[in-house]
């Protein structure tokens, strides 16, 4: 914005002469061809008006009423600055950050394009990912099996987003998507030990679904090729992780197994010899850990 200026106290000469401009009616002077405005300019100063002594009562009265409002107004600045608040600790830092993050971060801090997962394999072998697909961001319905869905309901569905990664080898495919929440954490620790007492992660019924995209390794990942699955109910933000894992080649899987029984010890299925679980688990690991660190990140309180 550009702010008019008001005349200058002196009387420039015109270019060339040694003449000053004509003067004008309000004290100043004028260019060639000067037109004058419908609301003239202001080129005087404006008197200020004399008041009245105050008395030093008032005087301190009023530096006290000052004094005190700045340091209201300080302290409650800081906390909206820091993000503390008497009357609900924490709910700055873990649940309103980590609640908004499906639309505050790029997907690629979400969902790395790659995760490395030194020691996450099968007797302690490392394993790379390498995400193929990610889902636009929705609803919870068309990624979770009915009974799931209504399992989750007491913590509702803010919005889910979720990617498909393959291994090394192409040979399997794993989708990881986090369900972001609209419970405070009373509401996820309640869930959180339903699922435990409850043993609600090794529940076929309660398996996610999987994410499959043309043209892609997960072209074939449907529902009959889920082979191994986890969910986890975090408790210091308002988040469901889950993971699922299968075959790349599209075969049917007719025993999935939560990851807890296929990373068991002596298990001999088709998930837990191809190590399925280990990708389950080592994939939501990392984007859970990711999550977190992201979280810790975004309400640091400065220092």
């Amino acid at each position: 914005m550009t702010l008019r200026g008001a005349a200058g106290t002196g009387a420039p000469s015109r270019p060339g002469t040694g003449t000053p401009p004509a003067p004008v009616p309000d004290g100043g002077y004028a260019p060639p061809g000067y037109v004058p405005d419908e609301t003239p300019m202001e080129t005087t100063t404006r008197l200020r008006p004399v008041r009245g002594r105050r008395s030093p009562r008032a005087v301190a009265a009023a530096v006290c009423v000052v004094l005190g409002l700045g340091l209201i107004g300080g302290a409650v600045t800081g906390s909206w600055l820091t993000g503390d608040s008497s009357a609900e600790p924490g709910a700055r830092t873990t649940y309103t950050t980590g609640g908004a993050l499906w639309h505050n971060v790029p997907v690629d801090t979400l969902f790395p394009r790659t995760l490395k997962g030194d020691g996450a394999g099968p007797g302690g072998a490392d394993r790379m990912w390498t995400r193929v697909a990610v889902a636009p961001d929705g609803d919870c319905a068309p990624a979770l099996d009915p009974l799931l869905l209504r399992t989750l309901g007491p913590v509702g569905c803010l919005r889910l987003v979720r990617a498909t990664y393959t291994d090394a080898t192409t040979s399997a495919v794993t989708t990881v998507g986090l369900i972001f929440t609209e419970a405070d954490s009373d509401g996820m620790r309640a869930l959180n030990t339903r699922f435990t007492e409850q043993h609600l992660d090794r529940r076929s019924d309660l398996m996610p679904r999987a994410y499959a995209v043309e043209g892609t390794p997960a072209a074939s990942f449907g529902d009959r090729q889920r082979a191994s699955w986890t969910v986890h109910v975090l408790t210091d933000v308002p988040v469901v992780v889950f993971a699922v894992s299968g075959f790349a080649d599209g075969r049917e899987v007719t025993g999935p197994q939560s990851v807890a029984d296929a990373m068991a010890a002596g298990a001999t299925t088709a998930p837990a010899q191809a190590g399925l679980g280990h990708e389950a688990k080592g994939i939501a690991d990392r984007v859970e850990r990711g999550l977190r660190g992201t979280v810790a990140g975004l309400t640091e309180k400065p220092r």
